[in-house]
């Protein structure tokens, strides 16, 4: 996979204002339904925050929007850690979305296993096949976060997860105290567009081995037939917003 394209503003509040433009853009010029990914934690939040105000309200055809979640942790859409509870609170019930447009992940299910079953079924329902084909994508764009130790969504390190060519969605278990559910590589590489968001001095290491592609690096094995693309803030991009030369 070629270099990521980066797209570098000059603090966090104006990196998701310019996210929030993007994907104006990429809804207003898309038709038919409009399947957008999300990923947890504190960057993308503040970009949902800003999404659920009157501008964007009004700006998103939000009838053709239908969300989807990159990975979550097993526990109760009420609990604190929740990716689905962070979003529903600064984003679903402050914007005029179907409720049927919001496919979280049923952490009610019996085990993590259980739950990643019943939400490869959900994502393959609405994709309509059980088998993904590049050419037709089946998020139109994916959002990404970058971890302190190279993981996205909950694609960690050393994991089974990362050996997983097959199934769309797997539980991760043991890589952190509570178990989660992930996408896996293959239907994170089928989005129209990938979109990492990363803001902060200390994600620029990072940041940095992820444009190098670093094999060792689970974020860096993420591959897309689309554009793959990281907006960052200045201080996460250090040196790498330097003009060559």
């Amino acid at each position: 996979m070629p270099r990521p394209d980066l797209d570098v503003t000059p603090n966090p509040d104006e990196l998701a204002a310019r996210i929030g433009a993007w994907l104006v853009q990429q809804i207003g010029a898309s038709t038919g339904r409009f399947a957008l990914n999300l990923s947890g934690g504190s960057t993308p939040k503040k970009l949902y925050a800003l999404l659920a105000t009157e501008h964007y309200r009004r700006a998103v055809d939000w009838e053709r929007v239908h969300l989807f979640f990159g990975d979550e942790r097993f526990v109760p859409h009420d609990h604190p850690d929740s990716n689905y509870g962070m979003v529903r609170e600064t984003l679903i019930s402050r914007v005029p979305i179907p409720a049927e447009n919001v496919h979280a992940v049923d952490t009610s299910a019996d085990s993590p296993e259980a739950a990643a079953a019943l939400y490869e079924r959900e994502l393959q329902d609405f994709y309509g096949k059980t088998t993904l084909d590049l050419a037709r994508p089946l998020f139109a764009v994916t959002l990404l976060g970058l971890g302190d130790d190279g993981h996205t969504a909950s694609l960690f390190p050393g994991t089974s997860a990362l050996l997983e060519k097959e199934r769309w969605v797997t539980s991760v278990v043991g890589a952190k105290p509570e178990p989660r559910i992930t996408l896996t590589y293959p239907a994170l590489a089928s989005s129209g567009t990938v979109a990492f968001l990363v803001a902060g001095a200390a994600k620029h290491a990072m940041l940095t081995r992820l444009m190098d592609k670093d094999p060792a690096l689970p974020a860096s094995q993420v591959e897309t037939a689309g554009r793959l693309i990281v907006f960052c803030d200045e201080a996460a991009a250090g040196p790498l917003a330097d003009p060559p030369g």
